[in-house]
């Protein structure tokens, strides 16, 4: 197979274009950003109870102290409890608000959930498992069946305290130990803590006026009512099969539970603001010869390829077949095709014009679908590949095609107003008998609400009060003045599309340090003052060389909603969107000789 996708004809306007992407960002715009969103709180904290508990635990508060808390039990938690068992370190305690591991796969359990990055890359420790998956995309059930089997092989139950979320973190200068308090009463002692509370684990609600008026049935995609909708994770949804059915949203969720709902909902209204990009997901069979021919190392390997093949640092790009390598085939024929007359200094007119070739085909396939043109053009994308979360789905665009589902497009406004009976989108009322939110969860609010508690470090300094004007880390790892606490997989460290591979990059560094620290007796670990500055500083003079989240994009949580709040240059990954592999290979440095440059130690 060649690594190069063949020369083909597509014919564009690069002007037309640009004009066309700035009107649709444009119209899209708000005031309010990421205000347009409600918490989940008060009279809306019902949307976040938990649907999956069977018996609740009842125990009494804890008042004892462990080497390591580990807060969060997805699969970052996981990953953590993993490598520092591998360490030989046993006196280990998750904390998770949960009833069970998995984090994002615990909660998203909506009919069609899935991956969209493929299994062998995307779920981690493989080999480790023993383990090859069966399909070359992974189901939800699936994921969360191998997040379980992870907490198992490696004791993550032993220990854990699930059905319990954490509400402040309190250092003590003089024990050198934080204090963490729950809403079961806990005050437990640690002498580590590290934070993985995920970046997708707080939902949102559109702050629609009249949200508190509906009457009729409702519920977020991540807390799936299937006692209401009858079915299962793979669909079936019989109790719908005579209901009026609207959703509100149309990103990565609704592209995969649409088409469920399609199936059986007596009517559907999907009610859209910003069209997703949608791919041919074209999922297959492991092929058994494949898989018996995998040797030892395959999977980190095939991971650290991805991520270059992603971040354009090369890679074979005959591995991987799916739409995430498709930008980087037309960029590297067009290079072919431009040969000794490219240069350096045409990279990004290069890159543009390959990422237009790329979304007039993603727009191409909409009209091979959708028959109603009217319908087709509004599910256009009309903007850059990764200004929004590229989808992989066959059932989605051909949904439209039912007699019983019909596209309410909002020409970007979002809808007008919510009433006791349905929903209102320019003047026209549609009534419903259920209402699904299927819009997300926060990304760009502050780091101690989405994490729903806030830690008060040295001199009573609390994080919130530090990070208001922007995080400040070293490695996206510490920060000073929360001495014995480390981060994984937030901002100012090394980001992938394929999140796991970063989640454990970080776990592993997290084991290599607390073991250091548990065998030479280090009771307090702090960062430099001068070396987080640097650290910061770095990260903010990040020139970005892609465009995602960038403010050319539509309003979207890539981009805080398309406004320029300042905070988010510190809130952005080491080295942008490409410096992944960049950012792994300086935490390896790091820890080479045992040196650990830029911490003190005492």
């Amino acid at each position: 197979m060649n690594t190069v996708a063949p020369k083909k004809e597509v014919d564009f306007d690069p002007v037309a274009l640009r004009k066309r992407y700035d009107q649709e960002r444009d119209k899209r715009l708000r005031s309010d950003g990421n205000e347009q969103y409600q918490e989940m709180k008060g009279d809306f904290s019902h949307f976040i109870e938990d649907p999956h508990v069977v018996e609740p635990i009842n125990r009494e508060p804890l008042e004892d102290e462990v080497d390591v808390v580990i807060i969060g039990g997805g699969i970052g938690g996981l990953l953590a409890g993993a490598r520092l068992r591998e360490s030989g370190i046993e006196d280990i305690r998750i904390i998770e608000k949960g009833a069970g591991f998995g984090g994002t796969w615990y909660w998203n359990r909506y009919p069609g959930a899935a991956s969209d990055i493929e299994a062998y890359t995307y779920l981690p420790l493989l080999e480790e498992l023993d383990y090859v998956p069966p399909r070359k995309f992974a189901d939800a059930p699936e994921i969360l069946s191998h997040c379980n089997n992870i907490a198992k092989k490696y004791r993550l139950y032993d220990n854990a305290c699930l059905q319990t979320e954490v509400q402040k973190l309190v250092w003590n200068e003089e024990s050198r130990r934080w204090t963490i308090l729950t809403d079961r009463g806990d005050k437990i002692k640690a002498r580590f803590v590290l934070m993985v509370n995920g970046p997708l684990n707080r939902p949102k609600l559109p702050a629609i006026k009249g949200i508190t008026d509906y009457k009729g049935h409702t519920f977020h995609t991540s807390r799936w009512d299937y006692d209401y909708t009858g079915g299962n994770s793979h669909g079936n949804l019989t109790g719908l099969k005579d209901k009026r059915v609207g959703v509100i949203g149309t990103g990565a969720t609704a592209i995969q539970c649409v088409s469920h709902i399609g199936e059986t909902a007596k009517q559907l209204f999907v009610f859209q603001r910003t069209p997703s990009g949608v791919d041919a997901r074209n999922d297959r069979p492991t092929d058994p010869e494949w898989a018996a021919s995998l040797k030892p190392g395959w999977q980190k390997k095939r991971q650290k390829d991805f991520t270059a093949v992603l971040t354009g640092q090369g890679a074979q790009l005959d591995e991987f077949d799916d739409a995430w390598v498709d930008l980087g085939r037309i960029f590297r024929r067009r290079m072919q095709e431009a040969g000794s007359d490219f240069k350096m200094e045409d990279f990004s007119k290069m890159y543009e014009l390959s990422n237009f070739e790329k979304m007039e085909d993603t727009r191409s396939l909409v009209d091979d679908i959708v028959e109603n043109k009217e319908t087709a053009e509004a599910l256009k994308p009309y903007y850059a590949y990764m200004c929004k979360r590229p989808c992989l789905d066959d059932r989605y665009l051909p949904t439209f095609n039912r007699d019983n589902v019909k596209l309410v497009d909002t020409n970007g406004k979002g809808v007008d107003y919510i009433t006791e009976k349905g929903v209102v989108v320019d003047g026209v009322e549609y009534e419903l008998d259920c209402l699904i939110f299927a819009t997300g969860f926060e990304v760009g609010t502050d780091y101690t609400r989405r994490a729903g508690y806030d830690l008060i470090g040295v001199d009573g300094v609390s994080l919130d009060e530090k990070w208001s004007k922007g995080m400040s880390s070293y490695q996206g790892i510490h920060s000073r003045g929360f001495p014995n606490c480390m981060l994984i997989g937030n901002g100012q460290a090394g980001f992938t599309a394929n999140y796991p591979d970063a989640l454990d990059e970080a776990a592993k560094h997290m084991a290599y340090l607390v073991k250091h620290f548990l065998d030479n007796g280090i009771t307090r670990v702090e960062t430099e003052e001068q070396v987080e500055k640097d650290w910061t500083a770095e990260v903010v003079g990040t020139k970005a060389v892609t465009v995602m989240g960038g403010s050319s994009c539509t309003p979207g949580y890539y981009n805080l909603e398309g406004q320029r709040d300042p905070r988010a240059r510190y809130n952005q990954p080491y080295g942008g969107m490409m410096g992944a592999n960049s950012y792994f290979a300086k935490l390896k440095a790091f820890r080479k000789d045992d040196k650990m440059p830029g911490l003190e130690l005492s």
